[in-house]
């Protein structure tokens, strides 16, 4: 009996704490509505009288026929990003350019990275959204070819909203933490809540910190800017020509030459020079043959001296 009467010694404060919540929470509500528009009742009305009826168009923010107020359009969050490859006739007089129409449409350089004159340069421009069509205009209508361009756009809508969301839920939360840390006596009490307020707090602060990175890259789009010089027609050729990947097609010329003739002699004794003797064995029986018969049918030349002193 002594240790439940400690127990319930124990208990019975928070409970009481509990319920002193709850009937203030109620409390506020019931003060806090008394009509719908929020006011408070004149002293010089009366308790039973009808209130005053609004004008006309004006009944609480709905319309003329009584209908609820329409919803507050949610604001579209899209970050866009781009690069963007400028040949050029004078890098640096292109990268001063760039410069200065980042600063006039309202953004500014993040970052660049850029050699001699002579060399290429990168810069990666944040730029107002509404914006960005407007830079890449302005950088087509500069004294430049366009090599390369790649643009993308990411709807992240919802996901702010739902940051948002859970920012409300938790602030409602530390809200009614803060007041149980107010109300509450004993020392393990105000520990148990405040540990879980500072808990509440800090996811508060990760998640504001995430809607502000999708907000900050909502409103400011990125450009990546690359300008490189123009190569003249000298300079292109005297880059392309590599004396090494000459003398290796020669070399690889040379070989495949004389791989064909290693090939065209392999070919000629295997194949063609049995061929061609068998053919010239044939041909010297055949000549031989004929000369063999030419020899006994043409009449000796005694016959035919006698013949003709006949």
């Amino acid at each position: 009996m002594h240790r439940t009467s400690m127990i319930a010694a124990r208990i019975a404060p928070l409970v009481c704490l509990v319920l002193a919540l709850v009937l203030s929470a109620c409390g506020t509500q019931g003060a806090a509505a008394p009509g719908d528009g929020d006011e408070a009742i004149p002293a010089g009305s009366a308790a039973g009288a009808p209130a005053e009826q609004p004008a006309e168009g004006e009944a609480g923010g709905e319309g003329e026929q009584g209908t609820p107020p329409l919803a507050v359009p949610i604001e579209q969050r899209i970050i866009k990003t781009g690069e963007i490859t400028l040949e050029v006739g004078n890098v640096g007089e292109a990268l001063g350019r760039v410069r200065a129409m980042a600063v006039e449409l309202g953004g500014y350089v993040g970052g660049s990275q850029a050699g001699t004159l002579e060399d290429r340069a990168t810069l990666t421009l944040r730029i107002p959204a509404a914006s960005f069509e407007d830079a890449l205009a302005r950088l087509y209508e500069m004294d430049a070819e366009v090599v390369t361009e790649a643009t993308r756009e990411q709807d992240v809508t919802g996901q702010v909203v739902d940051l948002q969301a859970r920012i409300d839920n938790l602030e409602a939360s530390e809200a009614s933490y803060r007041e149980l840390v107010a109300r509450a006596e004993r020392v393990e009490d105000i520990l148990a809540v405040q540990s879980r307020l500072d808990d509440v707090r800090g996811q508060i602060e990760q998640l504001t910190a995430q809607l502000a990175a999708l907000e900050g890259q909502a409103a400011l789009s990125t450009l990546t800017v690359t300008l490189v010089p123009a190569a003249t027609p000298v300079q292109t050729t005297a880059e392309t020509f590599d004396p090494g990947e000459q003398l290796a097609e020669a070399l690889a010329a040379l070989v495949a030459i004389g791989q064909g003739l290693l090939g065209g002699l392999i070919w000629f004794g295997i194949v063609w020079l049995p061929v061609l003797l068998v053919l010239a064995i044939i041909a010297l029986l055949t000549l031989r043959g004929v000369l063999e018969v030419r020899r006994r049918v043409a009449p000796t030349p005694s016959a035919a001296t006698d013949e003709g002193a006949a």
